[in-house]
């Protein structure tokens, strides 16, 4: 995938500004895409436990985005950072590494607004691997959201992989 095909698969989740986090952000591809969806008036916190990766992250965005106010935090998005009220958090990619979904669910929702929003890009498959332990199906996805405290879960779009079948994006509401 490229940058047009992340930006393809969250644009229609994502408003045009407000304060938004990206919890396992890598290095930083749905970042970029996030940034480019968003306007000057708006603020991304880049949440991964790998430093190097939020440095790539940060110099690409000075570099690319340099309208959007990004904060690159080193943490464990498992467990509470600090953060302001969020109108939306983004997670792609990141969500199929936890095997227990609930807890983390009930953190990210508390970081959000009482109108925020939840973006989430997965491999639509309940077979894992060694790199995708535990993904689940976009069905799976929105019973889950549900038992989370999520309402409103709607598909957003999907695209092909290369490596597990095809990924979904969906966004569910607080």
């Amino acid at each position: 995938m490229d940058h047009q095909d992340h930006v393809n698969l969250i644009k229609k989740g994502i408003p045009s500004s407000g304060i938004w986090a990206d919890l396992g952000s890598g290095r930083g591809a749905f970042t970029l895409a996030l940034a480019e969806c968003l306007d000057s008036q708006s603020h991304i916190y880049s949440v991964d436990i790998d430093q190097r990766a939020l440095k790539t992250q940060e110099m690409r965005m000075e570099t690319e985005y340099p309208h959007i106010q990004a904060t690159f935090i080193r943490g464990d998005f498992t467990q509470p950072q600090e953060l302001p009220p969020l109108d939306g958090i983004l997670m792609a990619n990141s969500l199929h590494f936890v095997q227990d979904k609930m807890p983390v669910l009930e953190i990210i929702r508390d970081y959000l607004k009482e109108s925020g929003r939840l973006v989430l890009v997965e491999y639509d498959t309940a077979e894992g691997n060694y790199a995708v332990p535990y993904p689940m199906t976009f069905t799976i996805w929105s019973q889950l959201a549900e038992e989370a405290g999520f309402s409103k879960t709607q598909l957003l779009a999907t695209r092909p992989s290369s490596f597990l079948g095809h990924f979904f994006s969906s966004v569910s509401y607080k």
